[in-house]
C-alpha cells in the first residue's frame, strides 16, 4: 500500500531539522546572557557540556536557514545562512573551528519567543 501524501507531509512537519536539545540549550545560554553569541560561546558549551562542536555549529546552521535563528556578519549586517553555506561548511561530513574563520560575526533567536 502507498504511503498517502498527507501521512508523509505530516511526518515531514513533525520531523525535527536539527537537534532539538542543543537549540533548548543555545536558546536558554542566549536568554541567560541577553546578548547575541559568537563561535567562542559555542566553543565554551561544547567544552562545559562535553558536546561536540560542529554538532552544536550543525544545528545553529539549519536554525538559521530555517530562520530560527540569524546570523549578524562582522560588520553588523545581518547575513543569510544558506543550504549552499551549510554544504560548504560540512563538505566533509563535520567542520572544524578553522573552517568557520569567515563567521566572526554573531547569532541570536530571530524571535524573542524562540
Amino acid at each position: 500500500m502507498a504511503a498517502d501524501i498527507t501521512d508523509i507531509a505530516k511526518h515531514e512537519t513533525l520531523t525535527p531539522k536539527w537537534d532539538v536539545a542543543l537549540e533548548a540549550l543555545v536558546t536558554e545560554e542566549f536568554a541567560e546572557r541577553g546578548m547575541e553569541m559568537g563561535i567562542a560561546d559555542f566553543r565554551r558549551l561544547a567544552r562545559e557540556y562535553n558536546i561536540r562542536f560542529d554538532d552544536i555549529i550543525d544545528t545553529l546552521f539549519r536554525m538559521c536557514i530555517e530562520g530560527v535563528w540569524s546570523y549578524r556578519n562582522g560588520d553588523g549586517r545581518e547575513q543569510s545562512i544558506t543550504h549552499e553555506d551549510y554544504n560548504q561548511l560540512f563538505v566533509n561530513g563535520r567542520t572544524r573551528e578553522e573552517d568557520l574563520v569567515e563567521y566572526d560575526g554573531k547569532w541570536f533567536p530571530t524571535s524573542p519567543s524562540s
